[in-house]
């Protein structure tokens, strides 16, 4: 069985920092891609950020210089280190994975192969 479980969110003033986890079981960084995605209000997801089989890296505009995303294969976890944060940013973020191309946007939790249930983040102004 494939499982997500996104960790680490929570409430933060704007300018802090968070990193969130992404626990992965039943797939490897090996087969698949995988990424983060955010949910605004009730809008659609939106991708954040990707991180391909090769190690290929997407950011989208808006968190360019300021989120990173990694991996680390012994464990198969996958993390988000989110700075200077803002308003902006509250959201349920999702980890994804799958075989195919993360598109920019999509319902979330359809689209892609494997997603984690979402890990609220909040920033104060």
């Amino acid at each position: 069985e494939v499982r997500l479980q996104e960790s680490g969110g929570g409430s933060v003033q704007a300018g802090g920092s968070l990193r969130l986890s992404c626990r992965i079981t039943g797939i490897t960084f090996d087969d698949d891609d995988m990424g983060w995605y955010r949910q605004i209000g009730g809008s659609k997801c939106e991708l954040v950020s990707s991180l391909d089989r090769r190690g290929t890296t997407h950011y989208a505009d808006s968190v360019q210089d300021r989120f990173t995303i990694s991996r680390d294969r012994p464990t198969n976890m996958a993390y988000l280190q989110m700075g200077s944060l803002t308003p902006e940013d509250t959201a349920v973020y999702f980890c994804a994975a799958g075989h195919d191309r993360f598109p920019e946007t999509l319902f979330c939790r359809t689209g892609l192969n494997w997603w984690g249930q979402g890990t609220l983040v909040a920033v104060a102004s």
